[in-house]
Order: structure tokens, then sequence, then C-alpha cells
């Protein structure tokens, strides 16, 4: 295996790893994210609704083939990530709380970009 697709199933890993923990724990809804989704402005319903989608966008991106969907799950992840960030911002949160989501966007886009040939469309 080259260092790029080494570098690619890292970074791969790292974020499906981190976005499917925090889709579980939007779908168990502890208090801990009841409060801070209420606090960030969001509607009771919306962490189980993220929850999902975290979870479906990391069945495609482990899964083999499905560029078409890979594309999908890699912007679903920018809007949604980058999304929180601004969140934080605007709910007046200290700006350390805006960067966890961003490094997060970083590992997502750094597996994007490295995606092998066959993880592309054509």
């Amino acid at each position: 295996m080259n260092p790029k697709t080494v570098a690619y199933w890292i970074l791969t890993a790292l974020v499906s790893l981190a976005l499917t923990g925090s889709g579980v724990f939007n779908l168990l809804l502890p208090p801990e994210i009841v409060a801070g989704m209420e606090h960030l402005g969001y509607p009771a319903w919306f962490p189980r609704w993220l929850g999902l989608w975290k979870l479906a966008g990391v069945v495609v991106l482990l899964a083999p083939a499905l560029p078409r969907l890979k594309e999908w799950a890699t912007a679903g992840f920018t809007i949604a990530l980058s999304s929180a960030s601004l969140s934080h911002i605007a709910a007046g949160d200290p700006p350390a709380q805006a960067i966890p989501p961003l490094v997060l966007l970083g590992l997502v886009l750094g597996s994007w970009a490295l995606r092998p040939s066959g993880r592309r469309l054509s």
C-alpha cells in the first residue's frame, strides 16, 4: 500500500470513529447533548436527526464503491461541522469551542482529498 492510501485510511478511520461516536450520542440523547443543543438553539428533535445522518454518512464513507454517495456524505459532513462551529460562535461560546468541529472538518476534507481513484467520481 502506498503512503497516500495509508494516509487516506488513517484519516477515514479517525473521521469514522469520531462521527460514529457523535452519532450514537446524538441518538441516545444523554442530558449533556440535550442541554448543549438547547443552548445552541436547536429543537429537541434535531440531535436524533443529526445522529441518524452522521451514522448513515459513516456507512457510506466506509462502503466500497458508491462514489457519488461519498461526495454527498462529505458535503453533508462539511455543512454539519462548519455549522456546528458557527453555532458555537453565534451562541456566544468561547472561540475554543468552535475549534473541535473545524479540526474534524479538516480530517474529513483530508480524507476526501486523499481518496483512492476507486472512490472518486469518474
